[in-house]
């Protein structure tokens, strides 16, 4: 394995090509115009690329603090592939290059994270320009814990693709983190109550907006608000991890997933007699013995 070191204070020593431009992830604001930094201002204005998501929105911001860009250039999921190899071109040529999103953190749940990739791939120097961001703006006011949670972004679209991602964080402690929009929002919290249960969750909507709302309540009590009340704009869900009495229970029943055959085996197989399996089986189950015996019977 090659270590590639980065330093942000390069010296005359360093490997990097002292031609080689370097790539800018610029945070935007994610509504307030007031959460843009004045190093988000000072890189725009000094770089030689500006990749946007959607120019138009791009020029827009740009034009509220009067950045005028030397190259202002296409960057999304539909042309990345002939994009980016472009972008990074340009970056190995010397030209220094912000990257932004329409709002909020560049490469986060966008194709930033390609050009990303690709940068550190060619070697080329990566700079965080920080700023907004929705998620951790809603986690830190959603009132659930802080100190472990995990980003999952948006779901897949497909049923089945919904369930391989929510299954394994069933029993993540941590706080959940998604983004969804307001003509899915109803469905995915129908997802998200099948696999977690009624657990609390914040939804988190406008953030920095006029319109700023945060909604706190269990999956079933926020669905029914959304029921009467017609979802509008972008939400972050916040969802709260497994609690110790949800561990609990899971470890209590983790035969549930067996049939009876199988949940009798297993007492076999770590040395109980038949008899003595099917009983601890039909104690696991809250039944009567009998019952194990003629499930066997048919099984």
């Amino acid at each position: 394995m090659t270590i590639q070191r980065q330093s942000s204070f390069q010296s005359k020593e360093t490997d990097n090509d002292p031609k080689t431009g370097t790539l800018f992830l610029v945070a935007t604001p994610i509504g307030n115009l007031e959460d843009m930094t004045f190093r988000a201002v000072r890189t725009l204005k000094e770089c030689d690329i500006i990749a946007a998501e959607d120019t138009r929105q791009t020029r827009k911001l740009l034009s509220h603090f009067d950045i005028s860009p030397g190259m202002l250039f296409s960057y999304h999921e539909h042309n990345k592939t002939a994009s980016g190899p472009e972008l990074i071109r340009y970056i190995i040529e010397g030209k220094n290059l912000a990257l932004v999103s329409d709002a909020g953190l560049p490469a986060i749940s966008d194709p930033g994270a390609d050009l990303v990739a690709l940068a550190v791939r060619e070697g080329i120097p990566v700079v965080p320009v920080p700023g907004a961001n929705a998620a951790l703006s809603a986690l830190i006011a959603s009132g659930l814990p802080t100190n472990s949670f995990t980003f999952v972004g948006f779901l897949p679209r497909e049923r089945k693709s919904i369930q391989a991602v929510l299954a394994p964080l069933r029993a993540a402690q941590g706080t959940l983190l998604f983004y969804e929009s307001p003509h899915r929002i109803v469905k995915t919290l129908s997802h998200l109550q099948e696999a977690f249960g009624n657990r609390r969750i914040v939804l988190a909507r406008e953030l920095t907006k006029r319109y700023e709302e945060f909604l706190r309540g269990t999956i079933d009590e926020c669905a029914q608000w959304l029921e009467e009340h017609p979802p509008l704009g972008e939400y972050v869900i916040v969802v709260e991890g497994e609690s110790l009495e949800e561990a609990q229970e899971a470890d209590s029943a983790w035969w549930r997933a067996l049939s009876i055959a199988e949940h009798v085996a297993h007492y076999e197989s770590e040395g109980s007699t038949r008899k003595d399996a099917m009983k601890k089986a039909a104690s696991d189950r809250g039944v009567a013995k009998r019952d194990i015996y003629n499930a066997l019977l048919e099984e």
